[in-house]
């Protein structure tokens, strides 16, 4: 089966709410793609429906090629992770993933392999129930490499994780990816995304906003701002802001300058007697590059409350 993920067209409707409006994208063997977008965006309905739970207006959610209602065997081809809290409290980990396995006529040998690569294997006897939120990730992660399969969709996987567990996450993915999988990871904890994603497909109000690499979409967001270090960060900004620049706070000794040059404002704070300590090009984050691709999508925020631009 090609590790693949195709969306073409979706549309979704429930009731007045058209949660997809002809969503189109996709996913190759070899890449991590984050899968961004605010509250609401259609992100959980998108993957809902390439796994056959949510059934298309229109359009198409193919796996592989095929939709995922006709695969025999399904674990084998595609695993998920929606809920972590999806199981039966009572069941021990080992049970539970006993119980998944059985059902693709895998035996025991894999469930115990699966527990100790997430690095539950000294809690595989465990009620499920007890676990802590980020041990219910680790599980649910075991449950859907339990046939290991050539795709997975990951909604929030770094969700409940301490540390070091963000730190295993991220390897964890960028493995998966190396052996040529392909993988979509829904998150809104951007920095972590940034360490494990090559790939991003950010959608708004069900609609695709853009489809790109982390790097260019970085480099996009980056362009034009110029990172400046000062100890007279008030004596900066009017000056910066005289001579017609977009001047950002970014930390108490810290600005992010648009609309000049690098040159320009070491000549406008030369001039003016303004000493600087750093200047050099400012590399946004994926977070910058995000808001300000989202900034028109976001449907719920709170009031007096607004997205900051790239450089803040």
């Amino acid at each position: 089966m090609e590790a693949t993920i195709e969306v073409s067209g979706a549309r979704k409707r429930f009731g007045q709410t058209l949660a997809l409006d002809g969503l189109t994208f996709s996913v190759r063997p070899g890449e991590v793609t984050g899968f961004l977008g605010p509250n609401g965006a259609g992100k959980s309905t998108t993957m809902r429906a390439i796994l056959g739970l949510d059934a298309l207006d229109e359009g198409t959610a193919l796996v592989g090629g095929r939709r995922y209602p006709s695969l025999t065997r399904p674990l084998g081809h595609v695993g998920s992770l929606l809920d972590a809290g999806a199981l039966q409290p009572s069941r021990s980990a080992r049970n539970h993933l006993l119980w998944l396995a059985h059902s693709q006529g895998l035996g025991a040998a894999r469930v115990d392999a699966v527990l100790a690569l997430v690095g539950l294997d000294s809690a595989a006897r465990r009620h499920a129930g007890g676990f802590s939120l980020g041990m219910r990730q680790r599980l649910g992660i075991a449950a859907a490499m339990l046939a290991d399969p050539p795709i997975l969709l990951l909604d929030e996987p770094f969700n409940g994780l301490d540390p070091d567990g963000f730190v295993w996450m991220r390897g964890f993915l960028r493995s998966l990816a190396a052996e040529g999988r392909a993988v979509l990871v829904s998150s809104h904890l951007m920095s972590e995304l940034e360490g494990s994603a090559t790939h991003v497909v950010v959608i708004g109000r069900g609609r695709l906003v853009t489809e790109a690499t982390v790097a260019e979409l970085i480099a996009r967001a980056s362009n034009g701002w110029v990172a400046l270090r000062t100890s007279a960060r008030e004596q900066a900004m009017a000056v910066l802001a005289g001579a017609g620049a977009t001047v950002a706070v970014t930390g108490p000794d810290a600005l992010t300058v648009q609309g000049m040059s690098g040159e320009q404002v070491a000549q406008a704070l030369g001039a003016a007697a303004v000493p600087f300590a750093e200047l050099s090009p400012h590399r946004a984050s994926l977070e910058e590059a995000y808001m300000e691709l989202t900034r028109e999508a976001v449907e719920y925020r709170a009031q007096g409350v607004s997205a900051p631009t790239a450089g803040e």
